[in-house]
């Protein structure tokens, strides 16, 4: 248990057997009447945000969320297989949950999995993935000097928006937040 004071970003909450991630929050203390925290908070299963105003000094109850570091080995077809680095233990994730992280995952890359009473409920990726581009159209002698951007397709099989002047085989590194193009990795 906790109290609204405490809260921190990142912090995951269970309301009404819910369980809510921290997005934001604030502290507010209007003219008159007792203070409040302001929040965002974001379902962890349904993915869907809410603004949610606590009064101040509420208990809330704080969910035990477990984050362990994690191998991923490979698809099975029906499930995404992960294993813990410290134990070996191996994990099977569904599609559901591993959802868009998939567009950026490769076989022996490590994420961060969160578990909650033995329930997955996220993964975590790093900030930027290093990816190579399987295929490109060539960009057209002249189109250089646009700034504009051509679809390219990366090894996991995801499409990202890559500048004119980016070829087939070419390693980039992509944002894992929005999949956006993040510049070319020298080899």
């Amino acid at each position: 248990m906790a109290t609204t004071n405490d809260l921190k970003n990142g912090m995951v909450l269970n309301l009404d057997g819910q369980l809510w991630q921290v997005i934001w929050f604030q502290h507010h203390k209007p003219g008159k009447g007792g203070a409040v925290v302001r929040s965002k908070l974001k379902n962890v299963e349904s993915g869907k945000t809410v603004d949610k105003t606590f009064n101040a000094d509420v208990k809330v109850e704080v969910a035990n969320v477990d984050k362990r570091t994690m191998q991923y080995l490979y698809n099975d077809g029906t499930s995404y297989v992960f294993m813990d680095t410290g134990t070996y233990d191996q994990v099977e994730i569904s599609p559901d949950t591993v959802g868009d992280a998939a567009n950026y995952l490769l076989e022996n890359q490590e994420a961060i999995v969160a578990s909650n009473d033995g329930r997955v409920l996220y993964l975590e990726l790093p900030a930027s993935v290093e990816l190579e581009v399987t295929y490109t159209e060539p960009g057209l002698q002249g189109d250089r000097s646009t700034g504009g951007t051509k679809p390219a397709t990366v090894e996991t099989g995801a499409t990202v928006a890559v500048p004119l002047f980016i070829t087939n085989g070419e390693k980039i590194k992509v944002d894992t937040r929005d999949g956006s193009y993040l510049g070319r990795v020298s080899s």
